[in-house]
């Protein structure tokens, strides 16, 4: 496949050791009536939470989205309400859901242990690869090299898929010069606000993108946190044990977009009020949210540097003025793949 800018239509050219690549990120669609945008990505991205009750026929529906997407490489994470595709959970009967399964009408609606996954996995053939936690390497058709961690796991009390115990923590185990971070949660104390403004976000996950400060970390969950984040990193490496205060430059970094950038509010003046209405009203005839990051850009993600944050969470709250948010179009660079 050629490599082709979507926005001018021509071709990419890789700049010095790296090449210009395009992704959509979206997550927590939650099998919502989505229109993808008609633009070219390199790759695709969907950060888990494809359907609301993880029945099959949600299952079938959110496949479909990503068959629309224009881009010959789709990567899926699970999200902690596809709990269908967490074969020790849902193998295990103690799932508040499982009771559902007690019926052939039942079952028949959520399929059995590995149907879920099946179904997922038979996708590949349309370029959709279901990802487990753990680091995949891609070599893309643009030319690009892509070193990828994955991870479903979120921090629950509740009896979700794809959980663990907050008070016992994760093992986020990236591994060095990863380019990209997939998660379904996102990391304390960036773009992880839930609707009361508590933050939801996990430590240990911060923790491990800290040390490794990957070109992007792009996840969804937390809804309210909607939103793009150029990260700014403190000193050449992590301190001992790595938090937003200590490790994040706050004056370097910059806010690319929140929704309180998008709303209107009732103390904004009639010009704050007209440039964001302007600002939303081209973005949602696009159907996506548009920003780059490559050498050349006023915010460059610097390898090592600094990381572009993600936070792609779609559905919106019913009394919110956007019920659902946009995925992102994010131009970034990625090393040129060996000729071998």
């Amino acid at each position: 496949m050629s490599l082709i800018n979507a926005f001018s239509r021509r071709p990419f050219r890789p700049t010095g050791n790296t090449i210009k690549t395009r992704f959509l990120i979206l997550s927590d669609t939650h099998t919502c009536d989505v229109v993808a945008p008609k633009h070219y990505a390199d790759v695709a991205l969907h950060c888990g939470d494809l359907t609301q009750r993880s029945k099959m026929s949600e299952f079938r529906k959110s496949l479909a989205l990503l068959n629309s997407i224009n881009s010959p490489l789709k990567l899926v994470i699970p999200g902690n309400h596809d709990f269908t595709l967490d074969e020790t959970l849902f193998r295990g009967g103690n799932f508040k859901t499982r009771q559902l399964l007690s019926t052939k009408e039942s079952e028949m609606e959520y399929g059995r242990t590995g149907d879920a996954i099946a179904l997922m996995e038979e996708a590949r053939e349309a370029g959709i690869i279901y990802l487990k936690e753990g680091t995949h390497h891609f070599k893309l058709d643009n030319g690009a090299s892509l070193k990828l961690f994955a991870s479903p796991y979120i921090p629950s009390l509740l009896e979700w898929g794809f959980r663990y115990e907050p008070s016992e923590g994760h093992k986020y185990e990236i591994e060095e010069g990863t380019d990209l971070v997939m998660t379904h949660c996102p990391p304390k104390g960036i773009l992880d606000a839930n609707y009361q403004g508590d933050e939801v976000g996990c430590r240990h996950l911060f923790e491990a993108v800290a040390r490794i400060r990957p070109r992007l970390h792009c996840f969804g969950h937390s809804h309210e946190g909607w939103g793009a984040k150029l990260v700014a990193w403190r000193g050449d490496a992590a301190s001992k044990r790595p938090s937003r205060m200590t490790d994040v430059d706050e004056y370097h970094s910059v806010l690319v977009q929140h929704l309180d950038g998008l709303r209107r509010s009732g103390q904004d003046d009639e010009k704050v009020v007209e440039e964001k209405t302007e600002m939303a009203r081209a973005a949602y005839n696009e159907r996506c949210y548009r920003t780059s990051h490559c050498s050349g850009d006023k915010h460059p993600i610097i390898f090592g540097r600094k990381t572009l944050f993600i936070n792609a969470a779609m559905k919106g709250s019913r009394d919110d003025e956007y019920a659902m948010h946009l995925p992102w179009l994010v131009d970034a660079e990625l090393p040129v793949a060996n000729a071998d």
